[in-house]
């Protein structure tokens, strides 16, 4: 009798790996993207959390998610935590604005560690950064902020100012529901060595 031939693509889910900002920090940019939405009619990063990315999404085996989850708890325990600074709004156009994230050397490290861990342990090559340099930022609009609303949204937030500051002591793991992007877990970093 033959076996029936099972199609693993649909057993893959989609995650990616980002930084959550603490409340208040969080509320802020929640209630940023959801202006976005009743001003701009823009509401397609309310998909996902506020968050800043440290790996882009990738496809993984649902059934082996306990590998994906004990292989991020050894990195995350091996790796500090470290201060990110949010500072004002920048965008990349025709359609994205967001709030800026200072690039610190020690976020620049975590991003670049990670992303080697990713390929050597996990077997991640989708996230070629040779390409585009990590820019870390707080998404608020994006792919369905149409270019007259952009060049509105734009004008309005150039001028803004936004700054706060946080250490950010856990990484996490989201995972799309075919839906929204959730949280799945939550990975604590190791305590900055004062």
């Amino acid at each position: 009798m033959r076996r029936p031939i099972v199609d693993d693509s649909k057993e893959e889910k989609l995650y990616f790996i980002a930084i959550i900002p603490p409340a208040p920090i969080y509320e802020v940019a929640l209630e940023q993207k959801e202006y976005f939405k009743t001003h701009y009619n823009s509401k397609a990063s309310l998909n996902s959390p506020p968050h800043i990315t440290l790996h882009m999404p990738f496809k993984w085996k649902e059934r082996e998610e306990d590998e994906l989850r004990d292989q991020l708890l050894h990195f995350s325990r091996n790796t500090p935590a470290v201060p990110v600074k949010l500072e004002n709004f920048s965008s990349f156009p025709p359609r994205v604005i967001f709030i800026n994230v200072v690039l610190s050397q020690e976020l620049d490290n975590l991003q670049k560690s990670l992303h080697r861990f990713c390929k050597r342990v996990l077997n991640l090559f989708n996230a070629n950064y040779k390409e585009l340099p990590f820019h870390p930022h707080v998404t608020l609009a994006f792919r369905d902020l149409k270019k007259p609303n952009y060049q509105r949204a734009w004008e309005e937030f150039q001028q803004k100012n936004f700054e706060a500051e946080f250490v950010a002591d856990k990484m996490a793991l989201l995972k799309h529901d075919g839906r929204v992007w959730k949280v799945y877990e939550e990975f604590k970093l190791q305590e900055a060595v004062a």
